[in-house]
């Protein structure tokens, strides 16, 4: 019987059964579910759009794209943001600013995330133009079954009306 030192990360296998957890919460809540490709990495792609009336009949359109990957630094988290995003308003519907907004949660899920990651991930959203609203999503999965979700919760200058909507969704998505 071998033994794993227990300061060791979790395995590839743990953030990988995350992910594909991620993809069932994102099918359950009645988004459209697909795949995308960031580097050599899988991406789960869940898209929904929604419409309130405390929103003055805009649409909110939400993009969640997560992967798995072995490691988070601050600089894969940076880079997996800006192609999302840029992925995100490449593909939203409608005519941008004109009563739709668009929201993106960018998650990299990982047994190791470096805790400048997860400092960039809690300081700030991010935005694309005047359109596009980003908050990166740190996972580091502890254990199968146990994760530390890192977003940033406060609300921006722009789009603040959707921040409850995003976060309630951010949550439902990554427990």
């Amino acid at each position: 019987m071998t033994q794993q030192p227990m300061n060791s990360a979790p395995s590839a296998d743990a953030a990988t059964a995350y992910l594909e957890a991620v993809r069932g919460r994102l099918t359950a809540d009645g988004c459209s579910v697909t795949k995308a490709t960031w580097g050599d990495h899988q991406v789960v792609l869940g898209s929904r759009s929604d419409r309130k009336a405390r929103w003055m009949g805009t649409k909110a359109e939400l993009f969640v794209l997560a992967a798995a990957v072995p490691e988070v630094d601050a600089r894969s988290l940076a880079g997996f943001t800006e192609w999302a995003m840029a992925f995100a308003r490449g593909v939203r519907s409608g005519v941008a600013g004109a009563r739709n907004a668009a929201s993106v949660l960018p998650a990299l899920i990982s047994g190791s995330v470096q805790q400048d990651a997860v400092n960039w991930a809690a300081a700030d959203a991010r935005l694309l133009g005047a359109t596009v609203i980003g908050r990166p999503v740190t996972v580091q999965v502890l254990a199968p079954g146990s994760a530390r979700v890192t977003v940033h919760r406060g609300r921006p200058m722009y789009g603040g009306m959707f921040t409850g909507h995003v976060l309630e969704k951010a949550a439902l998505y990554f427990p």
